[in-house]
């Protein structure tokens, strides 16, 4: 399995290739020209204590923290899938591809479908993060090593035996053990941090701090890995 990374994603994709994809999704003229208004003739300038540079033309980036920026960025990303073969889950900009090595062919597909995810990147402006990209042999697979291409150069991916996947930890024997310890240790600095913060505290009022700041901790994604261990 491969989790890819890209380089500022958010902040790189390009208004003149986002409007030409909305075209093609023939969403009508009056809605496309609607969005490209809200994107372009936007400037900035950079503040350092006090003394302003000069404007600069805003030609890419999606607004974080607007509404329609989210929406967006799945559009301009929405095509990925149908570059590669192996099996892919996207969330946002958190990609990943795996397939199952049980012979030299599946591997030389797997570095088939990132060389196609390079192409794909170069042709829509983005980038990949090499340093961030992470590979990892789940089972007792062959071992192979994968590279991305950065400004020409080629880097091997690393290889990890864990990584932390939507806030969830998953580890290469996917057991379930180091997310539930993680999430007791989070739980438990909670814990200590009220006992450090209230020097009295009834039960009605523990209750509503537990239930409020230490339950979520023990409990997020619970689905991925429950029941397995108490």
């Amino acid at each position: 399995m491969i989790y890819l990374d890209y380089k500022k994603t958010f902040d790189t994709v390009s208004h003149a290739k986002l409007l030409q994809k909305l075209r093609s999704l023939k969403l009508g003229e009056k809605v496309t020209m609607w969005i490209e208004d809200y994107l372009t003739d936007r400037r900035m300038r950079v503040n350092v204590r006090g003394i302003f540079s000069s404007w600069a033309e805003v030609l890419s980036g999606v607004l974080q923290g607007s509404v329609l920026g989210p929406l967006l960025f799945l559009i301009f990303v929405n095509d990925l899938p149908d570059w590669v073969k192996c099996s892919i889950k996207m969330f946002a900009n958190d990609t990943k591809i795996w397939v199952k090595i049980s012979q030299m062919e599946d591997s030389e597909s797997l570095q088939s479908d990132l060389n196609q995810l390079i192409q794909w990147s170069q042709q829509w402006l983005l980038q990949f993060h090499p340093d961030k990209c992470k590979v990892m042999h789940i089972g007792h697979t062959l071992d192979t090593s994968c590279s991305v291409t950065d400004q020409g150069r080629s880097h091997i991916l690393q290889t990890v035996r864990e990584e932390k996947d939507l806030g969830v930890y998953i580890s290469d024997d996917l057991k379930p053990g180091l997310q539930c310890s993680k999430a007791a240790s989070k739980a438990m600095s909670v814990l200590r941090l009220i006992k450090r913060t209230f020097s009295r505290i009834d039960v009605d009022d523990f209750k509503t701090l537990y239930h409020m700041y230490v339950r979520p901790h023990m409990e997020y994604c619970v689905q991925v890995w429950n029941p397995y261990l108490q």
